[in-house]
């Protein structure tokens, strides 16, 4: 039950979309057609993504503060949780508030997934709505040279440089530059993240089809575009400010 309330709420409707662009676009390319719905989806969710970025910005920014009150109460955990709780107040930054629109936006990018699979090998037609044609058949080729049907290292390798773009605009310095304490399990864990996490996303993108590897290079291009355009604005305003 919870499959098809998934697949009708989410599957379904982005695979129409995403065939109905592939129908429509010059050429029928099916890699422009799942940059088209990429672009739309990443537009849909920009507020919640917005909120995410500046949360884990603001984190970033206060690390060193709260490295020092973790050295400073070290022997009094309860302490050290009433005087973080303190400055996150202080702050007005929701330490959670990073990961609930990550949380937020997962089953959408679970439903891209199936998405772009059905679309690829073509077992979506019974989703489709009775307006949107289905096509004889759709051709894998991205600007026909990319059959995104199977892996491609090249698209493997985009997704993991830019995955390890995006974690490193947001990473404290600290984390993105080695230096932090090593007895600090924050500080190493964003550390991990920013060399991890592209890692990670190039082996992904090397088992499966190279269609799901364009939507997270996509994907990730526009999240960079976004934290770049946060981050400056927010560098603006002290800049004004002072």
């Amino acid at each position: 039950m919870i499959g098809n309330i998934f697949n009708l709420i989410l599957v379904k409707p982005l695979l129409n979309l995403l065939v109905g662009i592939y129908n429509v676009i010059p050429g029928h390319d099916f890699g422009v057609a799942i940059i088209i719905l990429t672009i739309l989806v990443r537009l849909i969710l920009y507020p919640l993504a917005q909120s995410g970025i500046k949360s884990q910005k603001a984190l970033s920014e206060i690390q060193p503060e709260i490295k020092a009150l973790q050295k400073k109460y070290k022997d009094n955990k309860e302490k050290q949780s009433q005087e973080l709780m303190k400055l996150y107040k202080e702050k007005h930054i929701n330490p959670a508030g990073g990961c609930l629109p990550l949380l937020i936006q997962l089953p959408v990018l679970i439903a891209l997934f199936q998405v772009l699979r059905k679309g690829v090998t073509g077992e979506g037609g019974a989703l489709l709505y009775g307006f949107v044609s289905h096509p004889a058949a759709i051709n894998p080729l991205f600007i026909g040279l990319i059959n995104l049907g199977t892996a491609s290292i090249v698209l493997a390798i985009l997704a993991g440089i830019t995955q390890f773009i995006q974690g490193k605009m947001l990473a404290p310095a600290s984390a993105s530059q080695g230096s932090g304490d090593k007895g600090d399990f924050s500080s190493s864990l964003n550390k991990q993240m920013v060399y991890t996490m592209p890692i990670f996303t190039l082996l992904i993108a090397l088992r499966f089809p190279a269609g799901l590897s364009l939507y997270w290079v996509v994907s990730n291009v526009f999240t960079i575009f976004q934290q770049y355009l946060i981050i400056s604005k927010k560098q603006k305003d002290e800049r004004a400010r002072n």
